[in-house]
C-alpha cells in the first residue's frame, strides 16, 4: 500500500505529524510519500516508510502549473490513501481529479471521509485519522529510530569525561530566557555535581545532527519547540521552558516551567529545581 501525505505548515507541525504518519504506515505495511515545502523535508526523512518527498510550497501561493505538477505525481503512484492536512479549493479540485479511492481530510469537497478534532496534545489529536482507516495511535510511545552513524558522532563531539550530560537548547526568540542565564546555569549545577558536563545546540545544526545530539544526552533543557519533540521522541528526560503541559505528553520525565510570556522572568532557581538540582 501507498500513502499520500499533503503537509503544509511549519517545522514543529510536520514534527508533530510523524507519530501518526509512522503509525499508520507501519501497521498498513505501507510506504509514504509526502508533499511540504522542501525547507521541511529533512523531518520525512527521518521516517523508514519514507518513499519520496514531493516538494511543493503550500503557504507560497502556488500558481495553477504547480497545481498541475503536483496532480501529474499524485496520479503517477497507486495511492491508496491521502492524509491531507491542507485546506483550500485548489488542494480540494487537485484531489478530485486524482484516482485516491481514500481521502481523510477535516474538510473540503474533495473529502471522502471527513475527521473530527479531538482533545490531547498535538501529536495524539491526529488519532482519528488512523481510526477512519481502522488503525490507532498511541503518539506517547513514538520513538524515532536515527542511524547508528549519525549518533556515532555526536557522541564523539561530547565534552570528555563521565558525568551526565546535559544538552541545552534555547529558541532563537527575542523574549527567551536571557542568554545570561543560560551560559550561568552549567556553573550552578557544577557547584552541585562536578562531573556534569554540557553541550548547547547550535543553530547551523541539520535536523538529523540536532536529533542525534539530542538522543545521546542524558536531560535536556529547552525552550525551542522543535528540540522539544525531538527530546519526547528520542525518550530523553527534558525541561520544557515556555510550553504548555497541554503540548506534549504526559510522563514523568518532561517537566514544563514557565511560559513563553514570562521566560525573561524565570528565576534560575525554578530551573534547577526543575533539573533536579
Amino acid at each position: 500500500m501507498r500513502v499520500l501525505a499533503l503537509s503544509p505548515g511549519s517545522l514543529q507541525q510536520q514534527l508533530e505529524r510523524l507519530p501518526a504518519l509512522a503509525g499508520l504506515c507501519e501497521q498498513l505495511d505501507a510506504s509514504l510519500q509526502v508533499a511540504c515545502d522542501p525547507l521541511q523535508a529533512a523531518v520525512w526523512t527521518l521516517l523508514p516508510s519514507l518513499e519520496k518527498v514531493l516538494p511543493f510550497s503550500f503557504e507560497n501561493n502556488p500558481t495553477l502549473a504547480d497545481w498541475a505538477n503536483l496532480l501529474g505525481c499524485v496520479r503517477e503512484p497507486d495511492f491508496q490513501v491521502c492524509i491531507n492536512f491542507a485546506e483550500g479549493q485548489q488542494v480540494n479540485l487537485m484531489l478530485s481529479m486524482s484516482h485516491i479511492p481514500k481521502r481523510l481530510a477535516k474538510g473540503g469537497f474533495a473529502c471522502t471521509d471527513p475527521i473530527t478534532d479531538v482533545s490531547g496534545w498535538p501529536a495524539q489529536r491526529l488519532a482519528p485519522y488512523l481510526e477512519a482507516l481502522g488503525c490507532s495511535l498511541q503518539a506517547d510511545s513514538f520513538r524515532l529510530s536515527l542511524p547508528s552513524d549519525a549518533l556515532d558522532a555526536a557522541r564523539a563531539e561530547q565534552p570528555s569525561g563521565d558525568g551526565p550530560l546535559l544538552l541545552l537548547a534555547p529558541s532563537a526568540q527575542v523574549d527567551d530566557w536571557p542568554e545570561a542565564e543560560w551560559t550561568a546555569l552549567p556553573e550552578r549545577i557544577r557547584s552541585r555535581l562536578a562531573g556534569l558536563r554540557t553541550v548547547a545546540l547550535k543553530p547551523g545544526f541539520s535536523l538529523l545532527k540536532r536529533a542525534a545530539a539530542i538522543a545521546c544526552s542524558d536531560v535536556v533543557l529547552s525552550s525551542c519547540p522543535v528540540s522539544q519533540l525531538l527530546a519526547t521522541y528520542t525518550g530523553i528526560p527534558l525541561v520544557a521552558l515556555g510550553t504548555a503541559p497541554s503540548e506534549l505528553p504526559e510522563r514523568p520525565d518532561l517537566r514544563c516551567l514557565g511560559t513563553k510570556r514570562d521566560l525573561n522572568r524565570l528565576d534560575s532557581s525554578d530551573v534547577l529545581n526543575a533539573l533536579g538540582f
